[in-house]
């Protein structure tokens, strides 16, 4: 290939590099470019290579090595270690790409609280319908788990003692939730919309329903704590799918493999975020939601304190760094 076709192919690609690298000198870049920047940083160096085994002009190849150089050092620089990494995400990292996709967000919120409401309200004016999402068997282990003459309230009446227990029963199950709303996002984003449905669905038909019978102090006393996190966990786990699905379908400049690539990047760190919101989740249900010591008012507070801490951290957490222009 002649050098003035070789130059005319990748020019653009040169240029674009060179903005990136001047906004990640300055501290600036936003996190959709810092996250491409890898890829870029390979395809210059074999361009490089290409360019010094073909024998190119001695001025492209002190360009292209002038790029590599500065590319290097911010490819390396500022490693810091995983320790000093997760607690940067935990502060304030992940507050900050939750607000940057926040377009995936939005949609996922929409679907999942949108039918959770929907169909809470339907059941709790239409009381037969629950029958149409759950069996009978069902619908009376429901009733069961939070009836307000339990000594304990939630999945199980057990002891005290087997709490650790349970809060290994809700990892599990939390996390298989999740997981399963994020990778069937695979699907072109429809697997994810499906389970984002069914869960908010079925959450808002047993909310209606037990409602409706009269369970609403255990019911409602026990779901507020711990659904701070597990229900923005379920949201966050569809919006990982949907950012997948969304790179299949429009992929962009990218093929389709490569924007799986650079999106699975993003989706995997909400995943993270979503996981710890879960771990706390599984702890705050096991050890304090189905407590009957304290009065629901209590935990009416303590729930609403913690809905308030989560939805502060989503808007405010993470805005004293340096922000994406």
């Amino acid at each position: 290939m002649k050098q003035t076709l070789f130059e005319s192919r990748y020019q653009a690609e040169w240029q674009r590099f060179t903005s990136v690298l001047e906004a990640l000198e300055r501290g600036k870049a936003s996190s959709e470019a810092s996250q491409a920047f890898a890829a870029d940083y390979r395809r210059l160096c074999h361009q490089l290579a290409l360019a010094q085994e073909r024998g190119y002009s001695s001025h492209l190849i002190d360009q292209l090595q002038l790029l590599a150089m500065r590319g290097h050092q911010q490819f390396y620089r500022h490693r810091s270690h995983l320790g000093a990494q997760i607690i940067q995400f935990v502060l304030g990292g992940f507050a900050r790409l939750v607000r940057e996709e926040w377009r995936s967000v939005l949609i996922a919120t929409l679907v999942f609280f949108g039918s959770l409401i929907l169909m809470g309200s339907l059941v709790y004016f239409f009381p037969d319908l629950i029958y149409s999402l759950m069996a009978p068997d069902q619908v009376a282990d429901m009733e069961h788990m939070y009836d307000p003459e339990a000594s304990r309230i939630g999945r199980d009446k057990r002891d005290a003692g087997d709490d650790w227990m349970m809060f290994g029963y809700y990892i599990m199950n939390n996390i298989g939730i999740s997981f399963q709303t994020f990778a069937s996002g695979l699907l072109f984003g429809l697997g994810s919309l499906f389970f984002l449905l069914f869960n908010g669905l079925t959450i808002g038909a047993v909310a209606g329903h037990l409602t409706q019978v009269g369970y609403t102090e255990t019911f409602w006393s026990f779901v507020i704590g711990h659904g701070a996190f597990e229900l923005t966990g379920i949201v966050f786990s569809g919006a990982a799918g949907l950012k997948m699905g969304w790179a299949l379908l429009a992929p962009g400049r990218y093929t389709r493999l490569e924007a799986l690539r650079l999106a699975s990047g993003r989706a995997v760190q909400l995943v993270a975020g979503v996981i710890l919101f879960l771990l706390i989740a599984a702890f705050v249900e096991a050890y304090w939601s189905s407590m009957t010591y304290t009065t629901p008012m209590v935990k009416y507070i303590v729930g609403a304190g913690l809905w308030t801490l989560v939805l502060s951290y989503f808007i405010f957490a993470g805005r004293s760094q340096h922000a994406p222009d």
